[in-house]
């Protein structure tokens, strides 16, 4: 069986993979050395006007799903082959014999709306003003990853050797030059071009020509790739990688740091509430081995740098409120140390700021592209945390009336599995695929983790407090909820399926190392 050439092309310092348009269909075969040069339409012939950008043009009718422009894209960033800033999917329906499959290949759709920018702490990203392009700084970026949590696409990637996240620029700088990006370049089916679009109209019509089976709604961001269907695509029709769910990274540091914050306020309120009901006795103590976690918890936090964009991310607020907290936190256990006047007052603060804190690390978590954790039980679950390991913490150090504390210990504790609970039930009845394959981790793959850290909490939390009334009760109860906070909070972050494009239907193997 004869096949058509690959020729290693160069084209001044940019390397990728070209394959002649020739050989794809015609029937005729290519000379080595034969280049596809894109025809005018691929590339506009003119700059983008005042409400004006640049976009690209997939026509799915013409895909054949070689991944030519994957190649191209990589050899033209210098990418390794686990990272693809342009990528093609597969999607498939119908019933036998009646069944259809066509490709989807997608780079950065250059939303007129970026979520990616909108989330980014420090500024990494920016729209172009003339061509509308979505530019990321590789200089700027401090690899926090939040982008690729806001993107329903997945489009930023982060990459581990680099430190920083990276993204599809359409070539900008080829553009610039005349010359159509790589991807566009390299297609044999000229499946991919680029396109001028007016913002305005686009915008009433985006939700007609940038949807497709495979993708997530354009309304997240507005897209503004427009896309060619093929026509009498089957009702049906999805993205043929729909049956492979896994866990999500687990990111231990954060795992670790909004435990221990929230186990800190927790601790600083339980500690005010007590002050301000009269009790006295160790209440130094305690504010110091809080601020001592606190202070563990807030090292592996975003220095800063990451305050740059409070006034639109909530990365930045969390980095701000925890450090105002912090600095209060401070001066309220000194007071309490010293026994000073004026600490009631600085505990209210103490503890406001730490509610402040708590809720905007839970808003950082309430982004469309990740369903599962776009729900009001994630705050409610974050205070709840907080709610249980606070009066732990006091009780464990021997401070306050044990009875009332173990009586908040229980409510707490309740609560936070009834909103374990509600959260479970909510993604098994929901329609959405991706609520339904959190769910479907849960009840499976991540089936003994989940059920795990409910049962060390309804250990910790209400039969070690209501029957071991004691000293050594309250620690044991302090260790054990707080293992089943930290194993919970790991399924969070495992159990959640961001929205995506399709994928192969076959999974990529790992790069060679």
């Amino acid at each position: 069986m004869l096949l058509p050439l690959l020729e290693r092309a160069k084209e001044k310092n940019a390397y990728f993979l070209v394959t002649p348009k020739t050989g794809a269909r015609s029937g005729v075969l290519p000379q080595c050395g034969t280049a596809f040069a894109p025809g005018a339409a691929s590339v506009p012939q003119r700059a983008p006007q005042p409400g004006e950008q640049y976009r690209f043009h997939f026509d799915m009718t013409k895909c054949i799903g070689c991944k030519c422009c994957v190649v191209a894209c990589n050899e033209q960033n210098g990418n390794p082959a686990d990272i693809n800033w342009r990528r093609v999917g597969e999607i498939e329906g119908g019933w036998y014999p009646n069944t259809h499959r066509s490709y989807l290949s997608m780079g950065c759709n250059h939303c007129m709306e970026p979520t990616c920018l909108e989330g980014c702490p420090v500024d990494a990203y920016s729209k172009d003003p003339v061509t509308g392009v979505v530019l990321h700084s590789a200089e700027a970026c401090i690899g926090c990853q939040y982008c690729t949590w806001n993107c329903s696409y997945a489009v930023p990637q982060y990459n581990p050797e680099r430190g920083v996240v990276g993204k599809c620029d359409m070539c900008h700088e080829r553009l610039d030059q005349g010359r159509a990006p790589a991807c566009v370049s390299a297609c044999p089916e000229a499946a991919i071009g680029i396109e001028i679009v007016n913002i305005a109209e686009w915008k009433r019509e985006y939700a007609t020509n940038a949807n497709a089976p495979g993708l997530p709604s354009a309304d997240d961001s507005i897209s503004s790739t427009r896309i060619t269907l093929p026509d009498n695509l089957p009702p049906d029709t999805r993205k043929a990688d729909f049956f492979r769910v896994k866990p999500e990274d687990p990111h231990w540091p954060l795992v670790a740091m909004t435990v221990l914050t929230q186990l800190s306020v927790g601790a600083f309120v339980t500690i005010w509430l007590l002050q301000l009901f009269g009790e006295t006795t160790r209440l130094g103590v305690a504010a110091l081995v809080s601020l001592v976690v606190a202070g563990l918890a807030l090292s592996a936090i975003y220095a800063y740098r990451a305050l740059k964009m409070w006034k639109r991310s909530w990365l930045s607020r969390e980095v701000l409120l925890f450090g105002c907290f912090s600095g209060v936190a401070f001066l309220y256990a000194a007071l309490l140390w010293f026994k000073l006047p004026g600490s009631l007052a600085i505990g209210a603060l103490t503890s406001l700021l730490g509610a402040a804190g708590v809720t905007a690390s839970a808003c950082i978590y309430l982004v469309p592209a990740r369903p599962a954790w776009n729900s009001k039980r994630t705050v409610a679950g974050f205070f709840l945390t907080a709610m249980l390991l606070g009066p732990l913490l006091a009780a464990s150090l021997g401070i306050g009336d044990r009875r009332w504390l173990s009586i908040a210990i229980v409510v707490a504790t309740a609560g936070h599995l009834l909103n374990k609970a509600g959260n479970f039930f909510w993604l098994t009845a929901s329609d959405s695929f991706e609520l339904q394959a959190s769910a479907r981790l849960l009840s499976t793959t991540l089936a003994s983790s989940f059920l795990g850290s409910n049962a060390l909490l309804c250990l910790g939390g209400i039969i070690l407090p209501l029957f071991v009334p004691s000293w050594a009760g309250a620690c044991a109860s302090l260790l054990t909820v707080l293992a089943g906070e930290v194993l919970s909070r790991y399924v969070f972050f495992v159990s959640v399926v961001p929205k995506n494009m399709a994928a192969s239907y076959v999974a990529a193997g790992k790069a060679a190392a």
